[in-house]
């Protein structure tokens, strides 16, 4: 949202809002196995860079505000140490959202779904706004119609692990399929689908639709 800022002129937190137009689901697809060999020396590449799955329609910020809430550092996790990220209480206490966030796996030939993990979006520790003012710092330009992820979204427990690696603690603790397997890794024919819910007025409840993706068999040179 928001006209661009000039290459070189951060976005401070007091217009960071401006630059939000809304949510989608996101799907950051990772090949952990890959991610972890390319860790040293060099960082997640390949590993991260086949794929993006994105709900099918934009909720407005306007839409969510019944969703506002108090962000993490607002709930005792401690005070950014940079003065440029910094919120007061009164901003704190509406900085998050209340978004209920559940992944589930499905296939072909299983008739339910297999719930993975459930969490929620305001156990974020960084607002909105403070990953667009850190994002624009050091001078970085952002336009209407970019898109920025916030990474996984996990939670204090188990069950609010964001991803299949972290809610089988990298393997050793294997989910239950609805087959009777046990899954550390996503296999080919799997449908991995991200929902959201966030309250509205009213009692209402606001959806974002279904991200969802099917792993195929990879291609042969």
């Amino acid at each position: 949202g928001g006209p661009e800022n000039p290459v070189g002129h951060p976005v401070p937190m007091s217009r960071a809002s401006r630059r939000i137009f809304g949510c989608v689901l996101v799907n950051d697809w990772s090949a952990r196995d890959l991610q972890r060999w390319e860790y040293v020396p060099l960082g997640p590449f390949t590993s991260k860079n086949f794929l993006t799955t994105m709900s099918p329609w934009v909720v407005p910020m306007a839409a969510l505000d019944h969703a506002r809430c108090a962000r993490a550092e607002a709930c005792g996790l401690g005070e950014p140490a940079v003065p440029y990220l910094l919120q007061s209480p009164a901003e704190s206490s509406r900085a998050a959202l209340d978004i209920a966030l559940e992944v589930s796996i499905s296939r072909p030939e299983w008739s339910v779904t297999a719930p993975v993990c459930s969490g929620n979006a305001k156990t974020l520790f960084w607002s909105f706004e403070q990953q667009i003012a850190h994002h624009t710092v050091t001078g970085c330009n952002l336009r209407p119609g970019d898109l920025l992820a916030t990474g996984t979204i996990s939670g204090p427990s188990p069950e609010s692990a964001g991803c299949l690696l972290e809610r089988t603690w990298k393997g050793e603790k294997p989910v239950s399929m609805p087959d009777g397997t046990q899954r550390t890794f996503l296999l080919d024919g799997d449908t991995v689908t991200i929902s959201g819910v966030a309250p509205g007025p009213g009692g209402a409840r606001i959806g974002f639709g279904s991200c969802s993706g099917t792993v195929r068999p990879s291609g042969t040179q």
